[in-house]
C-alpha cells in the first residue's frame, strides 16, 4: 500500500510523472463582495481550502483586477460565474496606450492583491502550494480597451506595442512582488491565445512576447507556473513551448483531449472536469465517472483533477464534495 502524501509530495511527483498515491485536485471559484477587500478574499480562499482540502490554492482576485489603476471601472450584478461587469474602458483611444502609467503594484488596487496573497500565505504555512492569478498583458489590455484592442492591434500597432511593454513590465513587477508574499507561483492565464481571435503570428509579436517578459521574469524564483489557456480552439501547441510546468484548458469542451495533450505537453495537465454540465448540472455519479475517464485517458500520470475554467458560484457543495472524493475517498 502507498503512504499517504502530502499535498506538496503529491503535486511535486505528479509534475515529475511520478506516481503518486491518489491525483491530487484543485477545483477554484469567485468570491463576489469577498474580493473587494484584501482581508476578504484571503478569508474566503482560506475557508475554501479549510473545506475541502484541495492539493493546490489558487487566490482568485475579481477578473478585471488589473484594470483598476489605469482607469477601468466595473461593478458587480450577481452572475453565475462571479465575474464583474466593465462599466468604463480605461483606454478607448490607440493614442492613450504609450502613457499607461508604470504602476507600484504594491499601492491602490494592485496592492490589496498582493496583501491577500501575504494574508493567504502566511496562514498555509507552506502546507499546500498557493499560486496567484495573474492575468497576461494582451488579457489586461483586452479588459482595458475591450474589442477595440485587435483593431489597435491591426491599424496601429505601435502604439499597442508601446502600452503592452508597460503592462509587461507592471505585470512582470506584480508576480514577482507576489512571489516574495508568499506565493509559491502562478496561474498565468491567457484569454487571447485563441484562432478565434488571432492568428499565430499576431499572438506571437502581441502577446507571446510579452508573456515571455513575465514569465522570464519570475521563473527563477517560482516552484510552478501553471498556464491557463482560456476559451476555444487555443494555440495549444504554441503554448506548450512556454517557459511552464503544466497546463490547464477547456479539454471538456474545447479540446484537445487529455489523452491527445499528454503527447504533446511533457509538463502536468491539469483538467478532466466539466465545470459546468457535469459539477454544476451533473450528479456525483456523473462527477465520479469524468473523474475516473481523465485518469484512464492519461493512466493516472501527469494529471491534476481541475476545472476547464473557474467553477459556477452556485455549484452545489455536494458536488464539489463528489469530485474531492473521487480521486481520494477519506480526506488527505
Amino acid at each position: 500500500m502507498r503512504m499517504e502524501m502530502s499535498h506538496w509530495e503529491r503535486v511535486r511527483s505528479t509534475l515529475r510523472g511520478q506516481e503518486t498515491d491518489a491525483a491530487p485536485i484543485s477545483l477554484w471559484r469567485h468570491w463576489p463582495y469577498h474580493d473587494e477587500t484584501s482581508e476578504g478574499l484571503a478569508a474566503a480562499t482560506l475557508q475554501w481550502h479549510r473545506t475541502y482540502d484541495f492539493d493546490l490554492v489558487k487566490v482568485m482576485p475579481t477578473g478585471t483586477y488589473g484594470i483598476e489603476d489605469w482607469g477601468g471601472r466595473t461593478k458587480y450584478t450577481p452572475n453565475a460565474t462571479g465575474i464583474r461587469t466593465v462599466l468604463q474602458y480605461g483606454v478607448t483611444s490607440a493614442n492613450s496606450w504609450p502613457h499607461l502609467e508604470q504602476l507600484d503594484v504594491t499601492k491602490g488596487y494592485l496592492g490589496i492583491q498582493i496583501d491577500a496573497v501575504r494574508l493567504t500565505a502566511e496562514e498555509i504555512r507552506g502546507s499546500v502550494p498557493v499560486l496567484m492569478t495573474i492575468f497576461s498583458p494582451l488579457t489586461t489590455a483586452f479588459k482595458l480597451a475591450g474589442d477595440r484592442v485587435f483593431a489597435h492591434l491591426r491599424l496601429c500597432p505601435d502604439l499597442l506595442r508601446s502600452g503592452l511593454q508597460i503592462i509587461a513590465e507592471v505585470t512582470a513587477r506584480l508576480a514577482m512582488e507576489s512571489i516574495r508574499a508568499g506565493a509559491d507561483g502562478l496561474f498565468f492565464a491567457t484569454q487571447c491565445a485563441s484562432y478565434r481571435l488571432l492568428n499565430t503570428a499576431e499572438y506571437q509579436e502581441f502577446g507571446e512576447l510579452y508573456d515571455r517578459i513575465v514569465l522570464d521574469a519570475v521563473r527563477p524564483e517560482a516552484e510552478i507556473l501553471l498556464l491557463h489557456a482560456h476559451g476555444h480552439d487555443v494555440m495549444f501547441d504554441l503554448l506548450t513551448d512556454y517557459p511552464v510546468d503544466a497546463i490547464n484548458w477547456h479539454d471538456r469542451t474545447a479540446g484537445p483531449s487529455l489523452e491527445a495533450a499528454q503527447k504533446r505537453f511533457a509538463g502536468m495537465l491539469v483538467g478532466g472536469i466539466n465545470e459546468r454540465l457535469t459539477l454544476l448540472e451533473g450528479l456525483p455519479a456523473d462527477i465520479q465517472a469524468e473523474v475516473a475517464n481523465a485518469i484512464l485517458e492519461t493512466g493516472s500520470r501527469r494529471l491534476m483533477i481541475g476545472p476547464g475554467c473557474v467553477i459556477p458560484i452556485n455549484t452545489p457543495a455536494h458536488n464539489v464534495r463528489a469530485a474531492r472524493e473521487a480521486v481520494c475517498p477519506t480526506p488527505h
